[in-house]
């Protein structure tokens, strides 16, 4: 009996916990998003404001188009793609939140396969 109490006890505690998740506090702002490619930690610095958002990688700089489907969901899509794997849209959904970062899950639309990683908010956009 004191087993299912506090079996009891534990369930109902757990079912309090909830993670953060302040994802309107990310749809504008300059970020980083650190990642392995082959072992090679790469770094990725954007620029997002509610529809638009400015990647620069690897001295390259890109503009897409944001769709936001919730607030802790969107779509990116290449404003000028250059070829056809650049014309298919990227969905994006934010998982948990902190003060100044948020883990991710991403991938291609259509596709099951999904990635995840965590982007650092570095400061306020600047964009109009």
């Amino acid at each position: 009996m004191k087993n299912i109490i506090a079996l009891f006890g534990l369930l109902l505690l757990a079912s309090c916990y909830s993670t953060e998740n302040n994802c309107k506090d990310f749809k504008t702002g300059k970020f980083k998003f650190e990642h392995e490619v082959d072992g090679v930690k790469k770094v990725t610095f954007f620029e997002r404001k509610d529809s638009i958002e400015i990647e620069t990688f690897e001295g390259k700089t890109d503009t897409a188009i944001v769709r936001w489907i919730s607030d802790c969901e969107y779509v990116l899509r290449k404003k000028h793609p250059k070829n056809n794997q650049e014309k298919r849209a990227i969905s994006m959904k934010i998982l948990t939140t902190s003060k100044n970062s948020y883990t991710f899950e991403f991938g291609m639309v259509g596709v099951d396969s999904k990635q995840r990683g965590t982007v650092i908010k570095i400061g306020e956009t600047n964009l109009k």
